[in-house]
């Protein structure tokens, strides 16, 4: 089974989407976690909302920090924001580390998550099944 950890500043919307969709879409080779530089400490409504809508949801998903992730040795993480992108932490393994950056619905409405949803299953699932398989 490979790992991928997705990376992002408060691990509330984007990254908690993408963990998401590679558990559900990927699930049987990739499993994902996901966490925040600088985590929220909590799921932003609008992307579980989104996430139950399509069956994706799962109760152990949580805003994560770092030293929950760290301790595992991943096939690949990405950062999915630019603030991700430039503090992100050098892990233990030599691990390889791509950006994908979208953009941040927080603070907007439903539509923005589910813009994001879309975007992250037609633009990163497909990057990951490629480096990683």
């Amino acid at each position: 089974m490979k790992t991928v950890l997705i990376l992002c500043t408060g691990n509330s919307c984007r990254s908690i989407i993408a963990e998401a969709l590679i558990n559900k879409e990927l699930g049987e080779s990739i499993t994902a976690q996901s966490s925040g530089t600088k985590p929220s400490g909590k799921v932003n409504p609008n992307a579980k909302k989104v996430l139950l809508a399509h069956n994706a949801w799962r109760d152990e998903y949580h805003s994560k920090t770092l030293d929950e992730v760290m301790d595992r040795e991943y096939d690949l993480v990405v950062t999915v924001c630019d603030n991700a992108k430039e503090t992100c932490p050098t892990f233990p393994k030599e691990t390889k580390v791509i950006h994908i950056s979208f953009e941040d619905p927080d603070g907007k409405e439903y539509d923005a998550f589910i813009k994001t949803y879309l975007e992250i299953q037609k633009e990163l699932l497909p990057q990951i099944l490629y480096i990683v398989s």
